[in-house]
């Protein structure tokens, strides 16, 4: 994502476009570790030295209500951010702390047939959310998805 892909998202969004938005937006596009804001703010001390953490956080509060990306907590309520607001489950290892995107169709399909038979009245359902928690076996090992 470019300065002024950024821009336009901010603008489609209807969020007031500001240098610091599109830095702690660029900063998290970049990344695929689903960082806390704390990364995100010390990744962004070498560009922006004026920016605080209390912004960043209020940033990423901001992009993260309008829908620009979302928040993923860990078990410990720990919250980090993930730039991809597709339809996406995650899997969190809780030995390493590694958030991992975890794309199904047919688990997808399940649980939207599922919650369309329960007729959920007076609700309309925006996303569906799973994250599985579980300890990684060889540490050493990347966790691999089949």
């Amino acid at each position: 994502m470019t300065a002024s892909e950024a821009k336009g998202v901010l603008e489609k969004a209807e969020l007031k476009v500001t240098q610091q938005r599109i830095a702690v937006l660029l900063a998290l596009q970049n990344r695929e570790d689903h960082p806390t804001a704390e990364t995100v703010y010390s990744v962004l001390q070498e560009t922006n030295p004026g920016i605080t953490l209390a912004t960043v956080y209020k940033i990423l509060d901001t992009l993260s209500t309008s829908g620009i990306i979302n928040k993923v907590m860990t078990q410990e309520g720990i919250k980090r951010y993930d730039p991809i607001v597709e339809n996406h489950g995650h899997i969190y290892c809780s030995n390493t702390n590694e958030i991992i995107d975890f794309y199904d169709e047919e688990l997808n399909s399940l649980i939207h047939s599922f919650i369309a038979k329960k007729k959920l009245h007076n609700l309309r359902i925006k996303n569906v959310s799973l994250q599985i928690c579980g300890d990684k076996v060889d540490p050493g090992k990347k966790i691999q998805i089949n």
